[in-house]
């Protein structure tokens, strides 16, 4: 290896004019950057490319050939002996060895039958024999395979070969990258108010509809990775290629993304490859009778907390495996992009386990880190969008990883977006540890909009992680057993709904505004479902009761869900006219503490916040940028979203040439308590 010194970053002064507290670790970047080029200039030279290398699905696994042969490839370094069985052979174990390659490669061939047609049909079984040096037989899935079941009384789930005479065949294009993004997180087997698993079919029928109708022009999408455990929430992955069949065939996830993209909606697949699954017999975990293979060995090959396998990133065939699972997703299923989960995990040694972050560079920076996986995450990004430049990559992490998000051209490792995981922590502390009159503007304030310079953050009130059974959603912090019971709007709001209501939609909004530069709600919280989250397991009984999504209440028109959820679907379109989200980060001009105010602007909108549980001010005076007439365009105390109709819609607001807090206009309003109000200026050409 030459010496990291000599390494030239193309773009690291980009980096070091946002960042100058970086220059001191600028070797760590060039010898980051380095291990990248290495790994590209390897893809080139033994495999011409990357482009051939990730679609590596087109050599492993059972592959279809012209004359309706069948071809089958496995890599399995430790086995040895390989056979290959199923419905076609009558299970036969010895029948149809495979022949040993190379570099741990086996290969089979399967001459089609005398009429031509493929030797093992369609939605057949299959296995793979692994015969280990100890001599142990053991019988496993492909890790390359596209469909696996579980037989109803079976804990064990099966391959099944995937070759339908007519696939689906997608008919939209994908829509173009949203630069507002508003992304709905769903989970296909929840999407209904039934007690049971919902189908891929339910989801595009009923759930399509309401995400158009509610303004969220992305979808991210949990749980499709087929994971034996259905309470693991999809974390827990066994088959990487395969989309969980609990909840439908393939072809019924393809007709979900392409309906989707018919309405304008991208779809980002929720991909775990931060660690796997330690099942074995239907998992990747000893595949080949070792315990490393696909893993480190132990025990830097498993995940204390939780209980799983690590990948081995510096493997040449696990960077294969995990780089054409990236691809398929792309090209088979036609995702528009991911959001990786546990990317802090990967991303150092410690695993974040015992670990908390101040924000000291060191911490990001030295031993601690494991650059086999971080170099991983740069090739992943960097093949994506090569490839798919409208791509778009979201990274889950708590660490705060400087230049996570900026360019592999300059040192970063080439996300999109983060999620800006401390706003919904903040919310959950306020209400669970403060009155509302000591609830901190300022605090408030420096949580939403502290994220580093120059790179974009996705923004959520909560997500999955807080409607989970041991946790609240917001709506339940907020109003509790009273949603059982007094939230019908033929009856007067009690205090407890009335507070609940307001705040829920000035958090919404607030966060929506000021926090990122994308949005993210979880499926059902935008109308404040009024349940946890847990889904059937030993310690419930088995239940579905709570793995599910009461949409049905947003349909009864006297129960006051359906006003919180008309209040989501205006921000949204609001949003969508005016671009806030796309728009550079606001200017905060008032956080005042006794009054309990925010306001900012953004995008040449202004927002007022009156957070205060009893005071409404008649005249208050707010300072504006931009000179002019200004109307209010969204507004939370309106009668159909729950709010008490205290503001009058056609009065206009003018500003005066007096400077104020920092901006040099200013202008008086009416506010209510618990109130938001968003107002745009008449005499500007809002087309972002």
């Amino acid at each position: 290896m030459a010496d990291s010194e000599d390494v030239t970053v193309p773009e690291f002064n980009n980096l070091l004019q946002m960042d100058p507290y970086l220059k001191p670790y600028e070797n760590d970047f060039k010898r980051r950057y380095e291990l990248f080029e290495q790994r590209l200039v390897l893809l080139e030279e033994a495999e011409g490319g990357f482009d051939q290398f990730t679609r590596s699905y087109w050599t492993f696994g059972v592959q279809r050939q012209p004359d309706n042969s069948l071809f089958f490839k496995e890599w399995a370094p430790a086995a040895e002996a390989l056979f290959l069985t199923g419905d076609f052979n009558g299970w036969n174990n010895f029948s149809h060895p495979y022949i040993k390659k190379d570099f741990g490669k086996w290969e089979l061939i399967l001459p089609s039958k005398k009429d031509k047609s493929p030797a093992v049909d369609h939605n057949s079984k299959l296995k793979v024999v692994i015969h280990t040096k100890a001599g142990e037989r053991l019988y496993r899935i492909s890790p390359w395979a596209k469909y696996v079941t579980q037989c109803e009384k079976s804990v064990v789930y099966d391959w099944v070969h995937w070759d339908p005479l007519q696939p689906y065949q997608h008919i939209h294009l994908r829509p173009k990258k949203p630069r507002s993004l508003r992304i709905y997180e769903s989970h296909v087997g929840i999407a209904s108010p039934e007690s049971s698993i919902a189908t891929y079919t339910n989801f595009t029928n009923n759930v399509l509809p309401r995400i158009k109708e509610l303004g969220y022009n992305c979808i991210q999408l949990m749980a499709i990775m087929e994971h034996a455990y259905y309470a693991s929430f999809g974390y827990q992955v066994t088959s990487f290629f395969a989309a969980s069949s609990r909840y439908g065939t393939p072809d019924e996830l393809k007709q979900l993304i392409d309906v989707a993209h018919s309405l304008g909606i991208v779809v980002l697949l929720d991909v775990v490859h931060s660690h796997a699954s330690k099942n074995t017999e239907d998992g990747l975990n000893r595949f080949d009778g070792s315990d490393s293979c696909y893993f480190h060995a132990p025990p830097r090959g498993d995940h204390s907390l939780w209980d799983s396998r690590l990948f081995n990133y510096a493997s040449w065939e696990v960077l294969r495996f995990l780089l054409s699972n990236l691809r398929w997703w792309m090209e088979e299923y036609r995702f528009d992009g991911f959001r990786f989960d546990g990317v802090s995990s990967m991303l150092y040694h410690h695993h974040g386990i015992g670990t908390g972050f101040s924000g000291d560079y060191s911490e990001y920076f030295g031993l601690q880190v494991d650059e086999d996986s971080l170099v991983y995450l740069m090739l992943a990004n960097h093949i994506l969008h090569t490839l798919y430049p409208d791509c778009i990559t979201i990274a889950e992490d708590v660490s705060g990883m400087p230049a996570l998000c900026r360019t592999v051209a300059e040192g970063g490792l080439g996300f999109d977006y983060r999620l800006a995981m401390a706003i919904p922590d903040k919310w959950i502390q306020i209400l669970k540890e403060h009155m509302d009159e000591d609830w901190n503007m300022g605090n408030v304030v420096y949580t939403l909009t502290n994220r580093r310079y120059g790179e974009k953050c996705i923004a959520y009130a909560e997500s999955h992680d807080q409607a989970l059974v041991g946790d609240k959603t917001l709506a339940f912090w907020l109003m509790d057993k009273e949603m059982y019971t007094n939230m019908s709007s033929l009856s007067p709001m009690t205090p407890v709904i009335d507070r609940g209501l307001q705040l829920h939609k000035m958090i919404r909004l607030l966060t929506h505004g000021l926090g990122g530069e994308g949005y993210l709600n979880f499926m059902g919280n935008e109308f404040g479902h009024p349940e946890w989250l847990d889904f059937p397991r030993e310690g419930n009984s088995e239940s579905y009761h709570y793995a599910r999504r009461q949409y049905n209440l947003v349909d009864m028109g006297h129960l006051r869900y359906c006003q919180l959820y008309a209040f989501d679907r205006d921000m949204n379109h609001t949003e969508d006219k005016y671009g806030w989200l796309s728009a550079p980060q606001a200017f905060v001009s008032a956080q005042h503490e006794g009054d309990k105010v925010i306001v900012f602007e953004r995008a040449n909108v202004l927002f007022i916040f009156n957070f205060h549980p009893t005071k409404s001010y008649q005249h208050y005076k707010v300072a504006v940028g931009s000179p002019g007439k200004y109307t209010i365009k969204l507004d939370s105390d309106e009668i159909q979203y729950g709010g008490h109709g205290r503001l009058e819609h056609n009065i206009e607001f003018f500003t005066e040439a007096q400077p104020f807090n920092g901006r040099p206009n200013s202008m008086m309003v009416y506010i209510p308590c618990r109130t938001a109000i968003v107002l745009a200026n008449e005499e500007i050409d809002y087309c972002y």
